[in-house]
């Protein structure tokens, strides 16, 4: 039993309500909001030894970062989340589990990441809950967004024929950019401005694992082009036995989006692409499962990525 077992599980019990319009599955919560636009909602959990590390009681470790850059992370995943849907950040709550010892300046520098990311997204802190406890380093952020007059974008619309585009190079996060990396708000809003995306998620787990829920909600196939797949550099300077092409399919906190297009929107954004960044890297076909073109070969291709596990 992994954790997207749990979430199927999950949405299986979950039954409809009238206000919700999409509940747990995707990037964020829909709620139907009687005056004004739809409001979006999502939330995540970080957890000391799992989601990061510590600089300070952890010197030297792989990906260790300071309060303040686990603050900005922290503020940071929730909006990805809400660019995923082509949303508007509008607020957030924050509630954190500090340690007894050094609680205190651990909330005060934490709480200025939060605010450095916040004030890069006019977004709004108002509120949440602060606990000490006998434990490690526990921070989680709930926010609030609305989608836009042309509604939000869900992981479910993918169609057969689709083109898949990334908005930036990807894999080897661990050497900086999982703690440093900027949502891609805007972006995800100028391309919902130019073109209709059919459906979008942004990368969290992996490139393959995140393609791979698009097309499971979309009840579609991809095939991506493993020449077409940009490749970040801190991907090609890891030590070990993995390709660069395996950490960017793989390695995940990448946080950059993947969407669909109708093949006439992909041939308007080569021409004339509204962010920079983007690479056309494979399509949606109706077969179900996911494949890798390379060197004229199409094998099939597992959904790699990080699967928090649950027993």
């Amino acid at each position: 039993m992994g954790e997207f077992a749990f979430i199927d599980w999950l949405r299986q019990r979950t039954p409809p309500t009238e206000r919700v319009l999409l509940g747990p599955g995707d990037d964020t919560a829909i709620l139907h909001w009687p005056s004004g636009p739809n409001c979006l909602v999502t939330t995540d959990m970080l957890l000391e030894g799992s989601c990061f590390r510590l600089a300070e009681t952890h010197p030297g470790a792989p990906g260790a970062g300071t309060a303040r850059q686990i603050g900005r992370k922290a503020l940071a995943v929730n909006l990805s989340d809400i660019a995923a849907m082509a949303g508007v950040p509008v607020a957030a709550v924050v509630s954190v589990g500090l340690p007894r010892k050094g609680g205190r300046a651990l909330a005060e520098d934490l709480y200025l990441g939060l605010r450095e990311m916040a004030d890069s997204f006019d977004t709004a802190i108002i509120g949440g809950d602060t606990n000490s406890w006998d434990g490690p380093l526990v921070i989680n952020v709930t926010l609030l967004g609305e989608a836009t007059p042309r509604g939000a974008v869900r992981r479910k619309g993918a169609r057969p024929g689709d083109r898949l585009f990334v908005t930036g190079p990807l894999g080897g996060s661990l050497l900086g950019k999982h703690l440093d990396f900027t949502p891609r708000v805007r972006e995800a809003l100028s391309l919902h401005a130019a073109v209709d995306l059919h459906a979008m998620i942004d990368i969290s787990d992996g490139l393959a694992a995140d393609v791979a829920h698009l097309c499971a909600e979309s009840d579609c196939g991809a095939v991506l082009r493993a020449d077409a797949i940009p490749i970040a550099e801190a991907a090609q300077t890891i030590p070990d036995k993995r390709s660069p092409l395996e950490h960017a399919l793989g390695d995940g906190e990448d946080f950059e989006l993947v969407f669909s297009v109708a093949p006439a929107e992909a041939e308007a954004l080569l021409r004339a692409p509204p962010v920079p960044g983007l690479s056309m890297i494979g399509e949606c076909v109706a077969e179900m499962g996911l494949w890798l073109e390379e060197n004229g070969q199409r094998l099939p291709l597992p959904p790699l990525g990080y699967v928090h596990s649950l027993s």
